[in-house]
Order: C-alpha cells, then structure tokens, then sequence
C-alpha cells in the first residue's frame, strides 16, 4: 500500500492540527474494532502501511502524525515532550469518540503509548509496542547519534551538513542501516521511496525543530522519577501488552524485553531474530499475526 492509497484529513486538537491517515479503500467499519497506530522519531503515519494493510480486515486502523511530523504542524506551544505527544493523541482519541482503541507504538510512539495507557485506560483496548522507546541506561552505543540530537550545538551542524547537499541517497542508506535489520531486503521502489521522503523531509522547514525537540524530550522522560517515571507507568498499564523486539535493533536493545515484560502486568512478547528498529516494516506478516493473537485474547 503506497501513500498514495491513503485519505488524509486534518483534525484541531489541543494544542495542535494533527493529520490523520486511514486507507481510501477502507470502506465501512464492518464491525471491526478501532485502531491507532502511532509512529517513532522522525517517522511518520507511512511507517505502519504495511501492517494496516494486513489487519485491515480486522482493524479499522487509523494513523496518526505527530506534531511536527509527516503532515503535522509543530505544535502551537513548542511542547515537543513525550506528555505532549500523548496529549496531541488523548485529544484526537476525544474528538473523534472512537475510544476505546487497539493502540500501536513504535520508539518514540511506544513511550507515548505507554503513557497514554496508564493515564486513560479508558482509551485502550490493546496495546502492540514496537521497539518502546523506554529508559535505557546506559542506551547502546549504536543509540548514541540519536541521544547527540538533545546536546546543544548538534542540531546546528546537522543543518550545515544538510544545507551542504549531501547526498540523499547515501544519507538515506546511512538512516536504513540505523533502522532495519537487513536494509539490503529492501526493494528498489521502498529504497527510492525512502530517499525521497528523506528529500521531502529536508524541505520543511520545521523538521529538524520537531527531530531535535522531541528527541531532548525522550531524553527528558528517561530522567523523571516518581510517578511520571516511563517504567512505573508501564505497571499500571490494564490492557494486554504485546512487546515486540527485533535482535538486530541498533536504538533500543532486547536486553529491555525482560524488564518490559516484568513491568507490564498482562504481556506477551514476540521476538524477530532478522529485525531491526522497525518490525512493523520490515516483518509486517510476523507483527500481524501475534496482534491477530493479542486481539483474541482480548476478546476472550
């Protein structure tokens, strides 16, 4: 499934315009059950077509970009923190009174997931979290260029680099490396896809705001304590969790599934020994049949 197949609308919530993405062909709900699927850092809704596409005659999935991200506009306030990703989402959830959701996180939208979870169970129906951007300390050493985005001065460079026309299709290889498995699996049209979403990216102006901003506030959530903490929050999470971790994932280790499936009370856990940072992309058919199984057992 191509963007191109996707509706696209814009729905105000607080704080910000959201653009929200469902497949053209979806054709009535049909008694399937509302879904939403929540993109990582630097992604966008596109990054979870291949999985709707799979679910969809079970799912009625939608997914939305974050503020900044895709379609989105930043945020009016500048709140690129992770509370202020989840309230973007709860606001959309509100508006449109499709709660309570199937809910789907990768990375950055794992920890917005998890969150949104144990603030408003009354939201969540079932919770798919991909490679959760949850507090690893010390993180990998491949993780580290992503942590370098919250240090001031970083982003400044990276501007320079880019205005300095480096080139798309070798930038795009180095991202592919960071984020899949087996980048080589990829086909022709999805490599050219991506190099020209890469070149898309480079013309907003406000993409690097919302890369960096957001960034600075996965690092901020790792660091807070009490009950705001990412992992005490996963613990009153009440809908059943999968946790799905890729082996090869350079950004968030597997040696974080253990501690997840403790931290959750009601978990399962699906692992891919060939993905990377973005199963739902790179194992779609894997991911679709563990949430089939996930959905099951909810209904049970």
């Amino acid at each position: 499934m191509s963007s191109a197949e996707q509706q696209v609308r814009t729905v105000e919530v607080p704080g910000a315009v959201l653009a929200v993405h469902r497949p053209a062909v979806d054709g009535a709900a049909d008694g399937r059950e509302p879904g939403l699927f929540v993109h990582g850092l630097g992604g966008s809704a596109a990054n979870w077509e291949a999985l709707m596409d799979r679910l969809g005659g079970q799912v009625d999935g939608e997914a939305v970009d974050l503020p900044g991200f895709g379609r989105s506009h930043p945020p009016t306030d500048g709140n690129l923190t992770v509370s202020g990703h989840v309230r973007a989402v709860i606001g959309y959830l509100e508006a449109s009174g499709r709660g309570p959701v199937h809910l789907f996180g990768n990375s950055l939208g794992g920890a917005v997931a998890v969150r949104l979870a144990a603030l408003r169970p009354d939201l969540v129906r079932s919770l798919t979290l991909v490679s959760p951007a949850l507090p690893e300390l010390p993180p990998q050493h491949s993780a580290w260029p992503t942590a370098l985005l919250a240090v001031p001065g970083v982003p400044a460079v990276l501007r320079r680099l880019s205005a300095g026309g480096r080139d798309a299709e070798a930038a795009t290889e180095d991202l592919l490396r960071l984020v899949y498995g087996d980048p080589g699996s990829l086909s022709p049209a999805a490599r050219a896809e991506a190099v020209a979403e890469y070149r898309r990216r480079l013309e907003v102006p406000h993409a690097m705001q919302a890369l960096v901003g957001s960034a600075r506030g996965i690092v901020s959530a790792y660091t807070e304590r009490g009950d705001q903490a990412l992992w005490r929050q996963a613990e009153r999470v009440e809908a059943p969790v999968l946790l799905v971790y890729g082996l090869r994932d350079k950004l968030v280790s597997y040696r974080s599934a253990r501690r997840a499936c403790a931290a959750f009370p009601d978990a399962r856990l699906l692992v891919l020994p060939e993905s990377g940072h973005v199963a739902m992309m790179e194992h779609p058919d894997e991911v679709a049949r563990a949430v089939r199984e996930l959905i099951a057992h909810t209904a049970g």
